[in-house]
């Protein structure tokens, strides 16, 4: 089905022309009709199936048919569980929303707490946000939720996941009764707890189920090396000297330590690369992210707690530099490419110690990974070295200052006059 088969209104039509959009994706030929009619939709679907742009499609439509905003207080709701998320979200929604007068505000802490205070005070049509911050407004009185007439809960397994379960009810108690508004929800898995959710707090929702044969994953060219811990950088090396179309690479690890020192060893070898990690400053994570999208960085490392809602188009490749040990990170992670029916390479390395978790993956995705030992001529051995890896501390030794503080006599005071020490 194309988009211009769809009852969509003008301005919507030439925002999805100009991004590009003209064939529906399955989750969007599956939701869209649903959302559109004004019916509730509880939809799984894989990331990067298109489903940003399914519920964006029918938010824009319908506040476009059900009137101008007539008070300062939101219309319609999107809740993420990541900043990173809500970011791509907005993004997403300037590019369809182009020639649409519907404001969208992002809501996420990390941020200029001030302005985003004074844009709520404004006045809005769409909040994308994320749980803490939002609260803390609607608390305040900024803005009051009474006129929300569409709610969306993007990747409501990860919130879960994340813990944001008590923030999410707090904020839907707070909504409008579900008779009195439209819900999406979309996850990845309709697990019981998601399930529930939906029943409480959705009318009657019309359930959308994507089969595993039609998500992104399915055109994702994967291919599984046996390498020990020791070949794994010279190999990635090799293969990257072989790649030459590797524009875009995520390289997942599994700690953040080896993110770090994967990192310098990718930048001393004059590799264009970057680390996310959950300590970096907001303003920061946001300026890599945005090299990375622009082709600053071709190299973007980061663990899977780190890598939430990253959600970057063309990523050609996916490199799993150390094996996941949870068989579903296995397919969030080479979800990073092939989005939206795009084609995209995976790359894993397997190595003595995650070979192990091996098995667990290829059950949960139904089918062995094609693997292969790795020839001579895959590895570059003469890479420069860079900085040593730093040993990480004993657990039970003591920060250098406390130590320092240990040894150090205890200071006595000066005799007095008596001859009697000093208290």
């Amino acid at each position: 089905m194309k988009f211009t088969e769809l009852n969509l209104p003008e301005a919507v039509l030439k925002g999805v022309a100009e991004v590009g959009f003209t064939e529906l994706t399955p989750v969007q030929e599956e939701t869209i009709p649903i959302a559109l009619s004004g019916k509730d939709v509880a939809a799984q679907a894989q990331t990067g199936t298109g489903k940003t742009a399914a519920f964006l499609v029918s938010l824009f439509t319908r506040l476009l048919t059900s009137g101008k905003r007539t008070s300062n207080n939101p219309r319609a709701l999107i809740m993420a569980p990541t900043r990173e998320l809500v970011v791509q979200i907005v993004e997403d929604a300037k590019g369809l929303g182009a020639h649409c007068p519907i404001k969208v505000q992002a809501i996420f802490g990390g941020m200029d707490y001030d302005k985003q205070r004074q844009a709520l005070k404004d006045g809005v049509d769409i909040i994308v946000a994320t749980p803490g911050r939002l609260i803390d407004y609607a608390k305040q009185r900024v803005f009051t939720f009474d006129r929300i007439e569409a709610l969306v809960i993007d990747e409501a397994d990860r919130m879960f996941d994340m813990g944001f379960i008590k923030d999410l009810r707090y904020i839907l108690r707070k909504l409008p009764d579900f008779e009195h508004r439209q819900t999406m929800l979309f996850s990845a898995t309709l697990s019981p707890r998601v399930r529930e959710l939906a029943y409480e707090f959705m009318d009657l929702a019309e359930r959308v189920e994507i089969l595993p044969e039609q998500v992104t994953a399915e055109r994702v060219e994967q291919l599984l090396y046996h390498a020990s811990r020791r070949e794994k950088f010279p190999l990635l090396m090799g293969l990257l000297k072989k790649e030459l179309d590797a524009e875009r690479v995520l390289v997942f690890v599994n700690t953040k330590r080896e993110a770090e020192y994967l990192t310098e060893r990718l930048k001393a070898n004059d590799l264009k690369a970057a680390v996310i990690s959950g300590d970096i400053p907001q303003n920061k994570r946001m300026r890599i992210l945005a090299d990375f999208k622009e082709g600053k960085l071709t190299f973007l490392v980061a663990t899977d707690v780190a890598s939430r809602g990253i959600h970057i188009d063309a990523v050609s490749h996916v490199i799993n530099y150390d094996l996941p040990q949870d068989p579903e990170d296995y397919v969030h992670r080479i979800g990073r490419t092939a989005r939206a029916g795009a084609l995209g390479k995976a790359i894993s390395f397997a190595d003595e110690d995650l070979v192990f978790h091996l098995p667990d993956i290829e059950e949960y995705i139904g089918r062995k990974i094609p693997s292969r030992f790795p020839e001579e001529d895959d590895f570059f051995w003469d890479y420069k070295r860079g900085a040593p890896r730093k040993k990480a501390p004993p657990a039970h030794a003591k920060p250098a200052a406390a130590a320092a503080k240990a040894k150090k006599p205890r200071r006595r005071g000066k005799p007095r006059s008596d001859g009697k020490p000093s208290a």
